[in-house]
């Protein structure tokens, strides 16, 4: 599969380090808060929980009247497909008429019909991740690695020097974007030093940004000014 190289892709592979942020629920004026704030891209959900925030989301028919406000407000978007349930290849789809253009999953969720949508694909590693799923993933053609390490117990606690460097020996072992989930309390300064251990970009949670369109915006601020200055 060739996908299209989008200026978000090229954002992710110049080094230009783009700041994304995934939605704690499907709120339009949590997504424009975060693009107030700076942010490039949003990440949005389907057919799962979501641990850090407890939230539950929906099919993609459940999902698509949503979906279709966020595509009004013209970011590049990219989709948490689901988990055990995916979305089928017709939903897959319709997402890429509605203009997502990345879509992620669990490695273990990775379904083989995912991989012939026009969606790049953003494999996740887990916690119980080996070396071996970190190469498997980084030879899906086009891909993006998401490096969702952390389990669960160090959700919401802070980045340690080891943390970093698991986060730059991933990166260094793949020749395509590794970008890093805000599973722990990333601190504007947190992100400066993952960019320069290689990351391509963060991905910016409720455990950093909270779940109001004031905390979303001052957070994702706050954040964008850090890295323009790294």
């Amino acid at each position: 599969m060739t996908y299209k190289k989008t200026e978000f892709y090229q954002a992710l592979t110049s080094g230009a380090y783009p700041v994304i942020v995934s939605l704690a629920r499907h709120d339009l004026d949590l997504a424009k808060a975060a693009l107030d704030g700076g942010a490039y891209a949003l990440k949005t959900h389907l057919n799962a929980y979501h641990r850090a925030t407890g939230t539950t989301f929906g099919t993609f028919e459940q999902e698509r009247p949503f979906f279709e406000q966020l595509a009004k407000l013209g970011c590049p978007l990219l989709v948490m497909a689901g988990q055990e349930t995916v979305p089928t290849a017709e939903e897959m789809d319709a997402l890429a008429d509605l203009g997502f253009e990345g879509f992620n999953v669990y490695i273990d969720h990775l379904q083989p019909h995912l991989l012939q949508s026009r969606l790049r694909p953003m494999p996740a590693l887990a916690s119980t991740s080996k070396p071996e799923d970190i190469q498997s993933i980084a030879a899906i053609p086009g891909c993006i690695i998401e490096a969702s390490i952390m389990p669960f117990e160090r959700y919401r606690t802070a980045m340690t020097p080891a943390d970093l460097d698991r986060y730059r020996t991933i990166a260094a072992a793949v020749d395509v974007p590794v970008i890093v989930p805000s599973q722990l309390s990333f601190t504007p300064d947190d992100l400066a030093q993952l960019r320069q251990a290689g990351i391509a970009a963060p991905l910016l949670g409720a455990i950093v940004t909270g779940d109001t369109p004031d905390s979303m915006r001052k957070a994702v601020e706050a954040m964008v000014k850090r890295t323009e200055t790294t």
